[in-house]
Formats: structure tokens, sequence, C-alpha cells
């Protein structure tokens, strides 16, 4: 059995080590939005019958529309992008693999069980980029093809639509571009995701998922979402507010603001581990690393949740 990847979450651990109840409790940890796209009325045969061909076809074309999907380029529902992120290595024979070290460790993880080598520079055979980057938030540029695979995790690029590289690369040979609804949208638990590029390898990712990928409520819920311009349009302002206003809170308590996105902070505390269990007693939850002992991030706290947080920093 292989040995748990390190993820935020991890809720029930912190209770047993800190002790409280789920609801005492906010789970900073994540980036995901904390005040989620609300969900519309989901029909009863959604929940009964077998997911509708009719529907699949009516959510892809609403991801089309909104990422502004060229016409040369596939587009294809899955249940969430880590389904995604696990089967794309098997898209073709293992080589190398080029993935900066402090990034979304499941595609290192995914590649390396599907035997691939993963390096952190130099040529390679495929590279993956997460952009924005978590956690450091990095935005990354097109440089040197150099890779027969390129697959650009976007999880959180709906927080800055402009910097998507759907629509300048998305039906270029080779290129993946991994989409999902669990962090801007906040709906992570709808499990829920898209990749968007070459028609050739989109199509065996396709088979590999078989006939119905995407439950029914997740087609009803992820066609509303994606078409409700005003609810992402609103929601970006929104969230550019409140991160602003988390990283005046992590100053003002001696922290220094080291990147991140509107969905998520990461600081240098100096101590992560102590400033998580500090943090922890105040029952608020946040996420450290192992390959950064003064790295902290936060996620951003409900609207009810503020004063919580500006206790526990106390």
């Amino acid at each position: 059995m292989s040995a748990p990847r390190d993820h935020g979450g991890g809720l029930d651990a912190a209770i047993a080590r800190f002790g409280g109840t789920r609801a005492d409790w906010v789970d900073l940890s994540t980036g995901i939005n904390p005040e989620p796209f609300p969900l519309p009325d989901i029909p009863r045969d959604a929940w009964t019958a077998l997911p509708d061909s009719g529907a699949f076809k009516a959510l892809e074309a609403a991801a089309r529309a909104f990422w502004s999907v060229p016409e040369d380029a596939a587009v294809l529902a899955a249940p969430g992008a880590s389904a995604l992120i696990a089967r794309i290595p098997a898209l073709a024979p293992p080589g190398t693999v080029r993935i900066a070290q402090a990034t979304y460790n499941e595609h290192a993880a995914a590649f390396g069980q599907a035997g691939w080598r993963v390096q952190r520079d130099g040529p390679a055979d495929a590279r993956v980029v997460v952009h924005p980057n978590n956690p450091t938030g990095d935005f990354w540029t097109w440089g040197d093809a150099g890779a027969r695979l390129t697959v650009i995790d976007e999880s959180f690029c709906d927080i800055a639509p402009e910097t998507s590289h759907v629509q300048d690369r998305a039906g270029a040979p080779g290129v993946l571009i991994l989409k999902s609804l669990g962090k801007f949208w906040g709906l992570a638990g709808l499990r829920l995701g898209f990749v968007i590029g070459d028609p050739a390898l989109v199509a065996p990712l396709r088979e590999m998922l078989g006939p119905w990928p995407v439950s029914g409520p997740a087609l009803v819920a992820g066609r509303a979402a994606l078409e409700d311009r005003l609810w992402a349009d609103e929601t970006r302002a929104r969230l550019d507010g409140d991160a602003a206003r988390l990283d005046a809170l992590m100053s003002g308590a001696g922290a220094a603001v080291l990147g991140g996105t509107p969905l998520f902070r990461l600081y240098d505390v100096g101590d992560a581990a102590e400033w998580q269990a500090r943090l922890a007693e105040g029952r608020v939850w946040s996420r450290v690393f192992p390959y950064a002992s003064g790295w902290l991030r936060l996620g951003l706290p409900p609207a009810d949740r503020w004063d919580q947080l500006e206790a526990a920093l106390r």
C-alpha cells in the first residue's frame, strides 16, 4: 500500500488531536471557495435515472462556451480533475516527466505510479504545470515546447480567466488543460472536472472513463454553474477583497506574504508547525508543507467565521 499523499483537509485528525467537534472548526487548509455556487433544484430523475447523453452534451457545450474553447479542441467532462490526473499518464509510453517540486503532488504521484521518471527540470518526454501554481500562486507562461505531452492544470485559473491557456493552446498537438468546479465554484463534493485539448488525447480518456462518467445531479448543477456569468463576475470581485483582508490580518500577526491566489494565500511564518498548532487551539485548521518548514497556507473563511480566525491569531 502506498503512503498517504500530503493534502489539505484531514479535519478528523485535527479534531482527534486538538478536540472539539466539526461544527467548532473552520477549515482553511484547502483552497475551496467558502461561498459556493448556489445549487439549482435537482430534478428527481437526475438521481434515479442513468445520466442522459443529451444532458452530458449540454454540459460540455456549456463548458465550451464558458471557457471559449477553440473549435479544433475537444472537451470532456469527468468525475473530478483527479480522475483525469490519474489516467493521463497512460496516454503515452512511460518516459521522463518534468514537474516542479513545490506544486500539487497528485501529478507526480500519478506519473510515478504509471512507471514514469519524475524530474524537476531539463528536457523530458512530458511536462506538467499548475497554472496558477498551488501553493505559490505563480502563473506559468508558455516557453519552449520540448515535450510530446503537456498537461496544464488550470484548476484555480478561473480567478483570473484572462490568463488561461485555453484559447491559445488548447488545440495544439499534445496539450491537455484541466479545469475543476471544486475550487472557484466551491463544489468540491460534486466531483466534476474537465479536460480540454488535443482531440487525439481526449478521445482515449473518454473511452477510459466509460459511458456514464458524470452523475445526473452533477450534469444539472455543473451546467447551471457554467451558464451563470454574473455569479462568476461577482465572485471574483468578492474573492479579491477577501484575499486582501486575509493578507492584512496575517501581516498584522507577523506573517510575511509570499503569494497565492484569491482562493488561498501563502505566508512565511518562520515555524509553520507552531503556527498551525496555535491556530488549531482556536479551532482553525491550516495547511503546512513537508518541503518548506516556514510556509503556511490559508484559504478564505466563510463570511460568518472571520471573527474566529481573528481570535485564533490573537
